[in-house]
């Protein structure tokens, strides 16, 4: 089995010339980024280059990356005849990415289209991206409900990213990473538990980020009759930008079994979470193709 990051962001070629087709948010002027209620981005060229970022997975011994859309880029919530030439070039272009890379597909969730997600997926994606801010409540499930199915039939995953967060006068540029991001993965890490477990059984998961952190609330969830704080064993939660205090934190939460390793890559980078060589194949190994193949468990904590 191969080592894998389940969580990078490359914009191809056709994704850019499409974004630069916009004259509204979000769209890039050369290599400038812009979106509603956030200051003009500098995007740097680099980031987004194929062989310097097979270069960067080869230095981090990583064996394969999955890319996916923006989700703050706000594309998923446009109206359709605006997302989806985005979303055309988008999954065109990661679909065409060479080996080492692979691709979560993404769907417009303003109004939903089963069919073309379905379309999307017999290329050979993934599974699906979807962003939080879709799946916040019974409405959000109720709305993307039939994509879930799609996902649930074909044995796929979902991938749960931080969607739009635009910023507010007078914060710090990290603002958003930290506040927004955080809140909407904490929501979308107990609307699932509430909501979208019960309708979706067979679905796999996985969520951004820790989940914000969401299952260190374990405790409190209890407290308030929310349950033991069982542990899904489809539900998993992905490393990007924490590092070992947080990762400690949430394998003494929800075990070894369910967190795979993410980098978020261009905007971080991998993090020695100090947890020992065990986790880190499990992490990287064993975990991801549970998410992503069904496999069953085969990490041995011994």
């Amino acid at each position: 089995m191969q080592s894998v990051d389940i969580h990078q962001h490359l914009w191809s070629a056709p994704f850019v010339a499409a974004l630069r087709d916009r004259r509204t948010p979000p769209y890039l002027d050369g290599w400038t980024l812009y979106l509603d209620g956030e200051p003009p981005f500098e995007v740097d060229p680099d980031d987004h280059d194929v062989a310097l970022r097979a270069g960067l997975l080869k230095a981090d011994g990583v064996e394969r990356a999955l890319v996916s859309l923006s989700s703050p880029l706000g594309v998923e919530w446009l109206p359709p005849d605006e997302a989806r030439p985005l979303l055309d070039a988008y999954h065109a272009g990661a679909a065409a990415l060479p080996e080492p890379f692979g691709s979560w597909a993404a769907a417009p969730v303003r109004e939903i289209d089963a069919a073309g997600l379905g379309r999307d997926l017999d290329r050979g994606f993934a599974g699906l991206q979807l962003p939080a801010t879709a799946l916040l409540d019974p409405a959000g499930y109720d709305r993307c409900g039939p994509l879930l199915h799609v996902l649930e039939e074909r044995g796929l995953p979902l991938f749960v990213h931080p969607g739009p967060a635009p910023g507010a006068d007078g914060v710090p540029a990290w603002w958003a990473a930290l506040v927004p991001y955080v809140q909407q993965m904490h929501a979308a890490w107990f609307a699932f538990r509430a909501f979208g477990r019960p309708r979706h059984p067979r679905l796999r998961v996985c969520f951004a980020m820790l989940a914000g952190l969401a299952p260190l609330h374990g405790e409190r969830l209890a407290a308030r009759g929310g349950g033991r704080g069982e542990v899904d064993p489809a539900a998993f939660v992905e490393t990007s930008s924490y590092g070992p205090r947080a990762a400690d934190a949430v394998v003494r939460a929800l075990g070894v079994d369910v967190i795979v390793h993410g980098t978020d890559r261009p905007y971080a980078g991998p993090a020695d979470l100090a947890l020992g060589e065990a986790a880190r194949h499990a992490f990287r190994v064993t975990n991801p193709h549970r998410l992503l193949n069904g496999e069953e468990r085969t990490f041995d904590a011994a």
